[in-house]
């Protein structure tokens, strides 16, 4: 697949390059993009939920009631769960909801996330491009000529580039990263893949 080079005007350079058909053309494979977003999400998760146990709760050890004939649970002390403001039973622990992917599946996963956006026409390559000083303003004279402005934007940059990344930044709709950072979610979550013709050679190299 062909796609032409713009510069950051949105005019052709009169450039072509041919995407890679073993990132950009392969068969995607649903499963592992599940399975992909799924640790990406499952990662975001902070796991701080905690309540207390019965253990854990301030008062006394003593037996509040005798244990037979009260007519109720023989519940003990006041922190028992069965009284309000006692433990809770079974309650959020701290934990780490990640889990490992093979380094295989999540290869595969990014490339089929790339080869969807490749048959949506949705990747836009650009030349390389630096920003003298921080400005939003020229971020979205780029969406503009680019005609992506209004849609969910994911730059891929061949390096950092702070001035780029600070323009885009107070931008909803805008995300810029490495080229080589970038992940199946990040991807699937754009509408609009754009990619400088470095990144464009840092993804084919990665993945």
């Amino acid at each position: 697949m062909e796609i032409n080079v713009l510069n950051i005007k949105g005019q052709e350079t009169g450039r072509k390059v041919t995407l890679n058909e073993s990132i950009f053309g392969i068969e995607p494979n649903d499963h592992v993009i599940y399975l992909a977003v799924k640790q990406y999400l499952a990662n975001q998760r902070q796991g701080t939920a905690k309540s207390k146990e019965r253990s854990e709760i301030a008062g006394s050890t003593r037996k509040l009631g005798r244990q037979k004939g009260g007519g109720g649970a023989r519940r003990g002390d006041i922190k028992s769960p069965v009284l309000v403001g006692g433990g809770r039973v079974f309650g959020p622990q701290p934990r780490d909801y990640g889990f490992k992917l093979n380094k295989k599946v999540k290869a595969l996963a990014r490339k089929s996330a790339l080869t969807y956006k490749a048959q949506e026409n949705a990747i836009i390559l650009v030349e390389d491009f630096d920003f003298e000083q921080p400005k939003t303003k020229e971020f979205i004279e780029l969406t503009k000529n680019l005609k992506v402005d209004g849609k969910k934007t994911l730059l891929l940059l061949p390096e950092e580039k702070p001035n780029v990344y600070l323009s885009a930044r107070n931008l909803q709709k805008a995300e810029v990263m490495k080229a080589a950072s970038a992940n199946t979610y990040k991807v699937l979550d754009a509408d609009v893949l754009v990619l400088t013709e470095n990144a464009l050679k840092i993804v084919e190299e990665t993945f």
